[in-house]
């Protein structure tokens, strides 16, 4: 059974590793593989309108932050990002994560929520984000180079709340 409720920032020490360790493979987000402890929390956490948590008798095994995408006049769009540890994956975390995170966005008043750079190698990410109603709406060619692929595409997705 997987809980999201929100991060205290005491968990930031479980949600470290998990982040830290996507963020070195360079494979997913466009984010410094060697970012520091300190900024990856301002990252992830500081920056973010809310950050959650996906917990399980394990432990943390996932989280996702809220925030706003523009701000003024595009302060009713939202953005989030999500990190699932390995040892989850394909338990459904990334999908009840993404659910709560539509639930939380409209909460907190959004209208909308955009993904501004799922990369075009990232096909399960982006197989789940259409399953859950999100459209894509552009592509960036060639906008990151990954360690494995060489350049890949990056999509704009977006769905209204």
């Amino acid at each position: 059974m997987i809980t999201i409720r929100e991060a205290q920032e005491a968990d930031y020490e479980a949600i470290w590793p998990i982040i830290r360790d996507v963020f070195r493979q360079s494979e997913t987000y466009a984010v410094d593989p060697r970012i520091s402890k300190e900024a990856a929390h301002h990252y992830w956490m500081a920056q973010a309108v809310k950050t959650y948590v996906a917990v399980t008798d394990a432990g943390i095994v996932g989280t996702y932050y809220i925030k706003t995408n523009q701000p003024g006049g595009g302060a009713h769009i939202c953005n989030c990002g999500y990190v699932v540890d390995p040892a989850a994956q394909g338990q459904g975390v990334a999908r009840q994560m993404c659910e709560h995170s539509q639930e939380a966005a409209r909460g907190l008043g959004y209208l909308a929520m955009q993904f501004n750079f799922v990369l075009a190698s990232n096909v399960g990410a982006i197989g789940l984000w259409h399953r859950l109603g999100f459209a894509t709406i552009g592509t960036i060619p060639d906008a990151f180079d990954h360690p494995r692929q060489g350049m890949v595409d990056a999509h704009v997705m977006h769905k209204r709340l």
